[in-house]
């Protein structure tokens, strides 16, 4: 599944100085401080680049939502009701100090088994997801994951590490002088490298960390949280190959269910004490 759709950052390309090599050196010194302050910290525990602010975020989830509307017919009815139910239930358990009062939820007519969840509080469903997420608590599982991607500020980080990337790659040019044919050469090979070693590595953690998020909440919500193994058994069956994991910018479906089922001992816990509290979904297709 796409977990969000593409948000453009604003252009942090630096632009190098011709002054001399110690300029160009302390250009990457700043360049580096820069880049270690604005470190935050998932849910999880793990350190994230976050150069943009939740403001900045939530303007590109709401441009990135109206792209897509434009571009798919939305369905209204039984299925909107059936995934406003299901995403009701889900983001009722974000916490107020997310800041978002209001989930706009929206059922797109496409036979691709797709979702996604944009900062400021947008979801997205795809007809063709409801063929494979067979009950609510599958649903959830799907929608619990996208979801976890917002609250673990993923967009941000995503954009951030695309950005720092570009500016690193600029400084490296600047400082090591690759400039004409050869240098060209030598700065695609980077480009490559950095595609391959930093940012699908990054997104395959998101994806990770977005699944273990979303079992939590569907867990708080009152869904079956052994519901998402089911789940990916049934992506597996309607896939049609995978990539190599080290290519992809997701996990394979085995390492998915690998780790949901290691964390199933936590959730379910979580969810036994959810209907304990009156937490039953009711949500019908």
């Amino acid at each position: 599944m796409e977990d969000s759709k593409t948000l453009t950052p604003k252009t942090l390309t630096p632009k190098t100085s011709t002054s001399g090599t110690a300029s160009r050196r302390l250009f990457g010194i700043l360049g580096l401080a820069a880049l270690l302050s604005a470190c935050s910290t998932s849910p999880l525990g793990r350190n994230q680049l976050a150069f943009y602010s939740d403001d900045e975020l939530a303007q590109m989830g709401e441009q990135s939502f109206s792209q897509y509307e434009q571009e798919l017919p939305t369905v209204s009815g039984a299925q909107a009701t059936y995934v406003q139910c299901v995403a009701k239930a889900i983001t009722a358990q974000v916490p107020a100090s997310q800041g978002i009062d209001n989930w706009e939820v929206k059922v797109f007519k496409d036979d691709t088994a797709n979702a996604f969840a944009l900062p400021g509080g947008y979801i997205g469903v795809n007809t063709g997801l409801l063929d494979v997420a067979t009950n609510q608590d599958q649903l959830a599982a799907v929608i619990g994951h996208e979801v976890g991607h917002v609250l673990a500020h993923h967009a941000n980080e995503r954009v951030s590490t695309q950005a720092a990337t570009q500016s690193g790659l600029s400084i490296l040019q600047s400082v090591a002088g690759l400039e004409g044919a050869g240098g060209e050469q030598i700065m695609g090979l980077l480009g490559a490298g950095a595609q391959y070693g930093v940012i699908l590595p990054f997104s395959r953690k998101q994806e990770s960390e977005a699944d273990l998020v979303g079992l939590d909440l569907m867990a708080d919500a009152g869904f079956d949280p052994s519901a998402s193994i089911q789940l990916w058994q049934n992506m597996s069956a309607n896939s049609q190959g995978e990539p190599p994991a080290w290519m992809s910018t997701h996990p394979s479906n085995a390492e998915r269910m690998e780790g949901l089922h290691d964390r199933l001992n936590e959730a379910k816990p979580r969810y036994e004490q959810a209907k304990a509290n009156g937490k039953r979904p009711n949500c019908k297709a």
